[in-house]
């Protein structure tokens, strides 16, 4: 990665092995809402980077697209309370979450609008990641986890282009209450 941006991310494995983006810092905060401008400019740090998925050697490019797409596509629009807090501050992973994704599913494009800049289709990944929540005393009492999806624009000149993060859903019943010290896993005991 060129990009020099401190985040504090890593990857860490749950206790079935399968990998998660662990994300300590909430940086887009908001009581009512998101300030996805805020969100746009922070994803516009990643154009032009490349990224690899691990499962397939598979690279994904970030195009300029990526940062008006991501906080403005009718999906983001939808999103309320938690997920959109989710995807908002998901934003802080995309190379963690794009090296880990998994199933990668092909379709065809349908939309006459993306006839030219995803002429070979679309795909999609699976990815995992993880949101701390904090307590009265401002300390992380747990991790939440989301499962989310990453789409994936197949262009004309054969690059594949980060496009959007669409279907994130917290997983129920699964979340990791700890105390966490810095460079532990709290998914494994």
């Amino acid at each position: 990665m060129k990009n020099n941006t401190r985040r504090n991310v890593s990857v860490i494995q749950d206790v079935d092995g399968n990998r998660i983006v662990l994300i300590n810092d909430i940086i887009f905060k908001g009581r009512r809402s998101i300030e996805w401008e805020d969100v746009e400019n922070y994803l516009k740090r990643y154009v032009g980077e490349i990224y690899s998925v691990a499962e397939d050697c598979e690279l994904i490019y970030i195009g300029s697209e990526l940062p008006s797409e991501y906080s403005g596509s009718v999906y983001t629009k939808m999103l309320k309370g938690t997920d959109a807090k989710a995807k908002a501050n998901a934003a802080q992973a995309i190379p963690e979450m794009i090296e880990i994704a998994t199933n990668r599913i092909y379709e065809k494009n349908h939309k006459a609008k993306h006839e030219r800049n995803a002429k070979n289709g679309w795909y999609r990944y699976d990815t995992r990641f993880a949101l701390p929540v904090y307590g009265v005393d401002g300390d992380i009492e747990r991790f939440n986890i989301f499962r989310a999806r990453l789409l994936i624009r197949h262009s004309s000149s054969g690059k594949k282009y980060l496009y959007d993060i669409l279907e994130i859903k917290k997983e129920t019943g699964k979340s990791c209450q700890t105390k966490v010290l810095p460079g532990e896993n709290p998914f494994l005991d």
